[in-house]
C-alpha cells in the first residue's frame, strides 16, 4: 500500500476517500482505530492508503481536487 495523505482532518480524509471510491480506486483509512487508545482527541493523524499500482492515478486526481498540498512525498 501507498501512502497518500496523513492527516488529523476527518472531513479531508472523507473528502479523499470519496474521490478515490468515484475513480473506483480502492483506499483504506489507516490508524482510525487509535482514536480509541488516545481518547478521540485527534492528535494522531490517520493515513490514506491506496495500492500501490493505482498511485499515480490516485495522486493526479488527489492533485485535480485541489489537494496537491495535502500529498506525502513519493518514497
Amino acid at each position: 500500500m501507498h501512502e497518500l495523505i496523513r492527516a488529523n482532518d476527518p472531513v479531508l480524509l472523507s473528502f479523499a476517500e470519496s474521490l478515490m471510491k468515484d475513480a473506483g480506486i480502492h483506499c483504506f483509512i489507516a490508524d482510525q482505530g487509535m482514536s480509541v487508545l488516545e481518547g478521540s482527541l485527534g492528535m494522531l493523524p490517520r493515513r490514506l492508503l491506496v495500492d500501490e499500482e493505482m498511485a499515480d492515478q490516485a495522486r493526479r486526481i488527489l492533485i485535480d481536487a485541489g489537494l496537491g498540498g495535502e500529498l506525502r512525498e513519493r518514497k
